[in-house]
């Protein structure tokens, strides 16, 4: 009988967690450039001095849907999406290097490029700086080039040129701010082959609709396993009185 307790107690449980992880996707179905979560059941054998005759139900993290979103334009000069396969490299908050999609960009107060989330968006060399009184423009290969926003226009200028990267996404896992490192920890080389698109904004892969599907099957399957539960003290029960008996 309490073989059915262990598969419906811990199944319910991560039925819990698989709601929310469908809950946190549906609420950056409007975050530029996110990755949708992907989670499956696996069931772990309870290791005892008998027999593995138990079974826990275990949610497992298989990854991220890495499937482009939709392309917006936006017309605006630091909006970046990046075309096909590829990253744009990040300065993470402790000093690592990430990679991210979201191109909705800033310059700060002293002029260092950063991502909307206050991440200081790297070229080749390390963070970007923008001198004052410029206009800048994005190039195809990610060269960032400025000219004097005077009343004499100036030269063009080339300042920097973005860090684009492709590393395989086999090995990229999501930290825990959101950001994608690689899993050996190393920085991932340049890629000539990745290009962006300068007054555009990738948005969200997620679909909505699959989600919400996904949501309503979630809560039928938790009734499920509490219904189960029911059950097995109803069973309990009824064996108690029997025993009883005789």
């Amino acid at each position: 009988m309490d073989r059915l307790i262990y598969t419906a107690m811990s199944g319910a449980k991560q039925i819990l967690e698989q709601q929310s992880t469908t809950a946190h996707n549906l609420a950056n179905v409007s975050t530029t450039g996110f990755r949708a979560q992907m989670d499956t059941f696996r069931a772990v054998p309870v290791v005892s001095n008998g027999l593995p005759t138990r079974t826990f139900v275990v949610d497992s993290t298989i990854g991220t849907d890495f499937r482009a979103g939709p392309i917006q334009q936006t017309g605006r000069t630091l909006d970046l999406a990046v075309q096909g396969p590829g990253w744009l490299a990040v300065e993470r908050a402790d000093g690592t290097e990430g990679y991210t999609r979201s191109g909705s960009l800033k310059i700060n107060e002293n002029g260092v490029l950063q991502t909307e989330g206050g991440l200081n968006v790297l070229a080749d060399g390390g963070p970007i700086t923008i001198p004052p009184n410029v206009k800048i423009s994005f190039a195809k290969d990610g060269t960032i080039s400025s000219v004097d926003s005077g009343n004499i226009p100036g030269a063009t200028i080339e300042i920097a040129r973005l860090k684009l990267v492709n590393p395989d996404v086999g090995n990229l896992e999501r930290s825990s701010d959101g950001i994608f490192v690689t899993k050996d920890r190393l920085p991932a080389d340049v890629d000539a082959n990745v290009g962006v698109i300068s007054g555009a904004i990738e948005g969200s892969n997620v679909n909505v609709v699959d989600a919400m599907v996904n949501m309503i099957s979630l809560a039928r399957q938790f009734e499920l396993n509490m219904k189960m539960l029911k059950d097995a003290d109803s069973n309990a029960a009824k064996a108690d009185q029997f025993l009883a008996l005789s």
